[in-house]
């Protein structure tokens, strides 16, 4: 039986709404104009062929098809069957062999010491139950070996994006935002003593959009927890929070001709476990 008491969140069901919420909408549609971050992820931890990588919350694939395109032999894993539908189709396109697997990033079906790298894209930073998250990646990874992490930072574009959509469907309680996995002080004293070197490097993704309407537009009808925050709304609050997305877009664009140029900041970290 699950027990929780009034301060420890109930992990079970918020992964439960948290899998509807990615299922819904088409992530991969979004999730694809982002490959470019596991691309340059996986030239920076450059990784000898062939390493065992494992991407974990793999979504639609992007981590995972980066390092197959570099010989390695990856294992893509993720809780929403529906994703890693799509990111076996994606692999099927460009012929990569990736075993895909069905998995919960806080209960990796896998023993300890089993792969060479780790990584996640923007992925395992949504995962609740944040300290056993990072304890499964340190876990399943060989010591000496790499965990290769892209998270959003809380004060870059994407970071407010999630604060705002969070003040019109508040987040579970007692659960501290995604956004925290692109700082640099919370990765080293959570991964304090399970990792020998960490580095962290601040980076940027350009958002571009035919102009702001555009990016609502995408992202309440595809971008899961976009497009269930809007489902959670009536119309007159689902103004506010397309105009209040607006606004956020102009504070952080760059564009002068009315199209969409922001800038997203993410935090990239290699460790060495």
């Amino acid at each position: 039986m699950n027990r929780t008491s009034p301060s420890t969140p109930d992990f079970d069901a918020i992964k439960s709404k948290q899998n509807a919420s990615w299922a819904s909408g088409d992530y991969a549609l979004v999730g694809s104009t982002i490959q470019i971050m596991a691309e340059k992820l996986a030239e920076t931890m450059n990784l000898a062929p062939p390493a065992k990588v494992l991407d974990v919350a793999a979504g639609s694939g992007n981590a995972s098809i980066a390092f197959a395109r570099r010989w390695h032999d990856v294992t893509s894993t993720d809780y929403v069957e529906s994703l890693l539908a799509k990111g076996k189709a994606r692999a099927g396109v460009f012929g990569y062999r990736i075993n895909f697997e069905t998995a919960d990033a806080e209960a990796l079906p896998f023993d300890s010491d089993a792969f060479d790298a780790v990584v996640s894209t923007v992925g395992v930073m949504f995962a609740p139950n944040q300290e056993q998250a990072a304890a499964e990646l340190t876990r399943v990874c060989k010591p000496h070996g790499l965990i290769g992490l892209t998270n959003w930072t809380g004060s870059g574009f994407i970071g407010q994006l999630l604060k705002t959509i969070g003040q019109h469907v508040p987040p579970p309680p007692g659960v501290n935002p995604p956004a925290v996995w692109g700082d640099e002080a919370w990765l080293k004293d959570t991964f304090a003593g399970t990792v020998q070197d960490i580095r962290c490097s601040k980076r940027d993704y350009t958002f571009r959009y035919k102009d702001a309407g555009h990016f609502v537009e995408v992202f309440r009808t595809y971008y899961g927890p976009v497009h269930k925050a809007f489902l959670a709304l009536d119309e007159p609050r689902q103004q506010a929070l397309a105009d209040e997305i607006t606004a956020l877009i102009a504070r952080f664009n760059r564009a002068t001709d009315g199209s969409m140029d922001v800038p997203a900041e993410y935090t990239e970290v290699v460790m060495v476990r």
